[in-house]
């Protein structure tokens, strides 16, 4: 059995909404990054997987790969960032619980 676009979209579609709602539903900060990381890659996966379907004379057409890189090195600035901001949180605040976090209200 050969694998076809829908097996990977399939794929791409439930890690996606594992993502989502591990966003809507976790209260920690750390598990809704870590959700938003798995919603990423389950983007890059959709967009790895039509470059792959995609023919051009034949041939797979692969800029989507190169595309894919400047994603995953923006992703590993994002979590550079956002670590840092929910270290930054929890030092303050002492907790990780989004309820407890009201820095921007005040």
């Amino acid at each position: 059995m050969d694998l076809t676009l829908n097996h990977f979209l399939f794929v791409s579609g439930a890690l996606f909404a594992i993502g989502l709602a591990g966003v809507l539903v976790r209260r920690n900060l750390i598990i809704i990054f870590m959700c938003l990381e798995l919603m990423l890659a389950a983007a890059n996966l959709t967009l790895v997987a039509f470059s792959r379907y995609h023919l051009v004379d034949g041939q797979p057409a692969y800029d989507a790969h190169v595309f894919l890189f400047f994603i995953i090195t923006v992703a590993a600035a994002e979590v550079a960032v956002g670590l840092a901001i929910i270290v930054a949180l929890f030092r303050s605040k002492g907790t990780t619980d989004v309820t407890q976090v009201n820095t921007m209200k005040y």
